[in-house]
């Protein structure tokens, strides 16, 4: 059976793949950076590249930082300066979304944000997939304003999450459409939009290019090891800066 109205959304950080993406077939890309992380706001320089170099709809995260979605007054400041500056860039849309602390949708700063990246469309992120209920969070989403919600459906991947999926469909009942992600690939999507009833799916769909480089020191990686436990984030520490710079100045 061929899904004709299943709108494919590419997630890309690079030029490369969103011109990639584009010549593959995919309707919209998402753009950001920091991949390994769940996806960082992109540089402006990005987002205007992409934009000057594919013709299909660019929605830009605006994510200011990995870990939770939990954000203080300047990360959400941050966010509204990142919001105008891909509107300005010439992004077509926007991804987003803030959560309480007990894990459910913070409507009020979602929809302060979604109000701020009008007439950019926009969609709630997996936060939604670190909320408590799903059902609870999907009317909470529609309160946002916000135009998608993009989800595994509360499962690892929605190939897992399938039956969940199909449920918010059902419940949304057009009032917001449902995005499907998170392991999707070639041989599961079948599957996924005919028992979910999703009309829009969000795939990486990338492969492995070695690099360009002819050398490379083996003795240095930049690469980090990523953190265990998504329940911590890495800050600075004034009172470790305040020990540094005094043993550095003497």
């Amino acid at each position: 059976m061929k899904h004709t109205s299943v709108l494919v959304e590419a997630c890309v950080d690079s030029v490369e793949s969103a011109v990639a993406a584009e010549e593959g077939g995919a309707g919209r890309i998402e753009l950001c950076t920091g991949l390994a992380e769940g996806g960082l706001t992109p540089s402006a320089g990005l987002v205007a590249a992409c934009r000057e170099r594919v013709t299909i709809p660019v929605y830009v995260i605006i994510r200011p930082r990995g870990g939770d979605f939990v954000y203080s007054d300047a990360e959400l400041e941050v966010m509204h300066r990142d919001l105008a500056a891909a509107r300005q860039m010439g992004a077509d849309g926007v991804v987003l979304g803030v959560l309480e602390p007990e894990g459910t949708v913070d409507v009020t700063q979602t929809r302060a944000l979604v109000e701020a990246a009008r007439p950019l469309d926009v969609t709630f992120h997996r936060a939604f997939d670190q909320t408590r209920d799903p059902d609870a969070a999907l009317e909470a989403v529609i309160a946002t304003g916000a135009d998608r919600v993009l989800t595994s459906g509360h499962a690892p991947s929605a190939s897992e999450g399938v039956a969940v999926l199909a449920k918010l469909v059902k419940r949304a009942a057009g009032r917001l459409a449902v995005l499907a992600g998170g392991g999707i690939t070639e041989e599961n999507v079948g599957r996924i939009v005919l028992e979910s009833g999703v009309r829009e799916v969000h795939v990486r769909g990338a492969t492995l290019v070695p690099s360009a480089a002819h050398y490379r020191n083996p003795a240095i990686t930049f690469l980090k090891p990523a953190l265990a436990d998504e329940s911590v984030r890495v800050v600075a520490d004034r009172e470790r800066i305040r020990l540094i710079v005094a043993r550095a100045t003497g």
